[in-house]
């Protein structure tokens, strides 16, 4: 492990857009700076996401000064967004959990809502510090986090997707393949080291910011959705089941919450903690 390192970093500003991949990003206790601080919703207050709207992968988000982001899509103009004032909130529903989040304007909802084609709105994490505990299943007192589907960050492995992706060779739908690491939509890419050699992680440091490791990442039929098309077939989930079942989930990645704050960078080293 003397010779993994930091290969990408990649940050989405709203949740379920297409983010960018900067050469560095801040960590905060909640999550990269700016990384999932939007988020869609619709008319029920419930979370929008790629599960169920795969037409979201071709829309993007810009993250601009100050937090607010610069909209863009296939057909529409680009909108900017400043960050909404939190004079009032609304109850949104994110996997279970009810959280207070701030409207954006309604030149912003009705931007996504013409995208989608129903009735969306776009919303704001105004103060990620209180919003929205982590799983007390996995949490430690007072951990937080923002739009990301349960926890701060998740890591990838370059190593773990060439294996999977020789694995997806073999199987039943071998045309599918090789899979981009976009699939799996991270926002830490690690390379150097062996395949599979993060199932063991208990912690990681890149450059100088400790992580420690909150759970396995199960995945979900957005990993079979093309990033760049929309389009939508049966892997990586097919191969995931035969191969990378764990606990009664289909694995790939390492969710991690932040120990500590800093800056990391393309090109960190990553040392292990066991």
């Amino acid at each position: 492990m003397g010779n993994a390192e930091l290969r990408s970093i990649h940050v989405h500003p709203v949740k379920a857009l297409r983010g960018f991949s900067p050469r560095e990003a801040l960590v905060e206790p909640w999550g990269l700076a700016g990384d999932r601080r939007w988020g869609l919703i619709d008319d029920g207050g419930k979370v929008v996401t790629q599960r169920e709207h795969p037409r979201l992968a071709l829309a993007a988000a810009e993250l601009l000064p100050g937090g607010g982001v610069r909209l863009s899509a296939p057909g529409r103009g680009p909108l900017t967004v400043p960050v909404p004032e939190p004079v009032t909130t609304v109850a949104m529903e994110i996997f279970g959990t009810k959280v207070d989040v701030v409207p954006g304007p309604d030149a912003a909802r009705l931007w996504c809502s013409d995208y989608l084609g129903f009735g969306v709105r776009l919303v704001h994490m105004d103060d990620p510090a209180t919003r929205r505990p982590l799983d007390p299943d996995y949490a430690l007192p007072g951990e937080t986090v923002g739009f990301a589907d349960g926890y701060p960050l998740l890591l990838t492995s370059e190593a773990s997707l060439d294996a999977l992706n020789s694995l997806v060779a073999q199987g039943d739908h071998p045309a599918e393949g090789p899979l981009p690491m976009n699939r799996f939509r991270p926002n830490a890419v690690v390379a150097g080291a062996a395949p599979w050699a993060e199932d063991d992680w208990s912690g990681v440091v890149i450059g100088e910011v400790a992580f420690r490791v909150a759970k396995m990442c199960g995945r979900c039929v957005v990993t079979t959705t093309d990033q760049g098309t929309a389009e939508r077939g049966k892997e990586p989930l097919r191969t995931l089941a035969r191969h990378r079942r764990i606990g009664g989930k289909l694995v790939f990645g390492l969710n991690l919450v932040p120990r500590s704050t800093g800056t990391i960078r393309v090109g960190d080293p990553v040392r292990i903690l066991g």
